[in-house]
Parts: structure tokens; sequence; C-alpha cells
């Protein structure tokens, strides 16, 4: 099997598009271990469709996407598993499941067609449920959770899936302010501890605290990356989002307000 640990992952001259508008254009982005990205714009502009596209299930109009050196078209879906997780933006349970089962499904690409979970499976599935805070939702039906509770267990599976890279689309969706700083401090944790993570966000300031560096997507093919404190400033914003965005200083750091 090809290996793909500790690799990161980026993309060449990337573009996607819908119907009639063309949203990014020639995206260049190689984001290391160790690094944990945030990508920032507004409705529309992209930002599920490139963590998907990242992701490999679904292929670009143009480009290349690399697991390390790795063209990610020449890997299987299992060994792309085995390195990528991606957590979508919004979670359907169809059938009655207990919070533990769905939180296994995570361990499935590190399971043989003709093996059953192991004593390790279940500790590492045990252990994302209490990082989450649901060590006691052991045997809840998923169908019980309220939408906070379920957008924690689906972070938990991605986390049960062991993966080098982490795409989050809007991890913090559904979460009050407490359990937004939880997760972001799960995986930022990751980060330092060499893991690569890239995670579409709507609060800017979420960004400021935790990103060590921002993609803005305008929605008209135009991109921008960099350090989160040299393309976060109150000007780009205002641009990014069409509204007038102010800074506020707070501690050593600035952050940002919508005034329009």
């Amino acid at each position: 099997m090809t290996d793909t640990s500790r690799c990161g992952i980026g993309c060449q001259n990337l573009s996607i598009s819908v119907p009639g508008r063309r949203l990014i254009e020639a995206l260049e982005l190689d984001v290391a271990s160790g690094e944990l990205l945030a990508i920032l714009g507004p409705n529309g502009v992209g930002k599920s469709l490139a963590l998907h596209t990242l992701a490999g299930v679904r292929i670009p109009e143009d480009g290349g996407i690399f697991l390390g050196e790795e063209n990610l078209a020449g890997l299987t879906r299992q060994q792309v598993a085995l390195s990528v997780a991606l957590l979508p933006q919004y979670t359907e349970d169809v059938f009655p499941a207990t919070a533990f089962d769905t939180v296994m499904i995570g361990r499935h690409p590190h399971i043989g067609r003709m093996r059953w979970e192991s004593e390790a499976d279940y500790d590492i599935a045990q252990k994302a449920l209490a990082e989450v805070g649901l060590a006691g939702f052991v045997d809840r039906d998923v169908l019980t959770l309220s939408g906070g509770e379920r957008r924690r267990l689906a972070v938990a599976q991605v986390l049960t899936q062991s993966p080098e890279v982490f795409l989050l689309d809007e991890p913090t969706n559904h979460l009050d302010p407490q359990h937004q700083l939880d997760v972001l401090k799960i995986f930022r944790r990751l980060v330092d501890d060499g893991k690569t993570v890239l995670a579409s966000l709507h609060d800017v300031n979420l960004a400021v605290r935790y990103a060590d560096r921002c993609l803005l997507l305008f929605g008209d093919g135009r991109w921008k990356v960099g350090r989160t404190e040299d393309v976060l400033d109150s000007k780009e914003l205002s641009d990014l989002y069409k509204t007038p965005m102010e800074t506020v200083p707070w501690q050593d750091r600035q952050l940002f307000v919508a005034t329009g």
C-alpha cells in the first residue's frame, strides 16, 4: 500500500465550477503536516465543494490533488480513507443506530473484509466519544440526539478514523460557543502533534484564534491564501463578505465585527 502518512495535502491549478459560474480559478495550495488552514468566504463561494474535491469525492474541472507526493487520482478509496477524513456540513441518520455504532464507522478503512473490530478499535472509538464530551452516550439512539450532540458525534467519527489529514466542513455547525471552542481545541492539539487540518468556518474570529493560515474564496474565481495575521484585515474582509467589517483590538490580536 502506498505510504501517504504524515504527508499534508495540496493542489495545483485546481478549478471548481457550478453551472454558469467559475467559483475557484487555478488554486495553488500546499497545506503541510502540523498546519491548520481556515477556509473563509460567504455562502455559495465553493468552500464545501473545495473540501469535497480535495477529499476525492468530486472531480475537479482542472488541476490535480496531491497527498504528499502522491496524486490522489492514483490512490484507491481505501488508501485515501486511511489518510484523509471528511467531515461533511450535514449528516443524515436514516436508520436507528447507537452513538457507538455510528462512531465505529470511522474504523472501517482500517478493518479488512474478513475481520471484526478489535479491542484497539473499540478503545479508539471510546476515546473519541470522551474527547467530544459524549462518553455517556454509547447506547443512545442517534435519532434522540440534539443537533449539537449529533454534530459532536460526527466529529468523534472522524477522530475515530485516525487520519493524517482532516477536511472539516463547518465543524462548529450547531454548536454553542463553549463546544465550538472545545472542538477547535481538539483539532488544534492534533495539528500541534503533526496532523493537517483544513476547516471551513463562518466565524472569522475563530480563524483568528486557531488558524495558522487562511484561504479566502471570493466566489468569482479569485482566491487569496496567506498567514492569518497577513490576510485578515478589515479592508480584505469587507471585500470578501460584501459588508463593512471593523477591527476590534483583543488581547494581543485583532478581532473583526460586521457593522453593515
